[in-house]
């Protein structure tokens, strides 16, 4: 059980669809507002937007966390400025199409593995985390390589330069997942 469920499950069953949309809404708009927050920009911007994703899904759960993320893909293809570069259905045919996708299976798998106790011990949700990285990458390599040629370049141009600030990530989101678990 992650800590909005045990939230929600105290609340009426009639106010529980309303916590449920706002919580989704929240997770949707922390993620737009990471996108915001520009380390460094190569052929893709390295955001504090992966942070956020990892925190929606494990905070989130394996429902809401996924929907926040769909939220935002949806308000971003709009046209509404949310992504890292803008925003409309066509940023999401640019390089960053995939790592944009990978937020959603991301979220599911941090929100899964935390709903299964992976949040009770530091390793095993440092593991997870971990893992909801990797997808988000997987994703994103798959479609950058549509860009990019394939092999050291598409490694170099999408993954390698952002490990170290993936690592960080996955450190600040696992100790704010045990403090509000603590």
């Amino acid at each position: 059980m992650t800590v909005i469920d045990a939230h929600i499950a105290t609340a009426p069953a009639r106010s529980r669809i309303g916590q449920d949309v706002l919580w989704i809404l929240v997770g949707a708009a922390a993620v737009a507002l990471s996108a915001r927050i520009n380390l460094l920009v190569v052929p893709v911007p390295v955001t504090a937007q992966t942070l956020a994703v990892l925190l929606v899904g494990a905070l989130l759960g394996p429902v809401r966390g996924p929907l926040s993320m769909l939220t935002y893909l949806a308000v971003g293809t709009t046209g509404l400025p949310v992504f890292a570069g803008g925003g409309g259905l066509l940023y999401m045919f640019g390089p960053t199409g995939g790592y944009l996708i990978g937020f959603v299976p991301a979220a599911w798998l941090a929100g899964t593995l935390m709903a299964r106790g992976w949040n009770n011990r530091p390793v095993a949700c440092v593991a997870a985390l971990t893992a909801a990285t990797a997808v988000v990458f997987a994703f994103g390599l798959a479609w950058l390589a549509v860009y990019v040629p394939f092999g050291r370049p598409l490694l170099m141009a999408g993954l390698v330069p952002f490990i170290p600030g993936a690592a960080l990530k996955i450190t600040i989101a696992s100790v704010v997942v045990a403090k509000l678990r603590g």
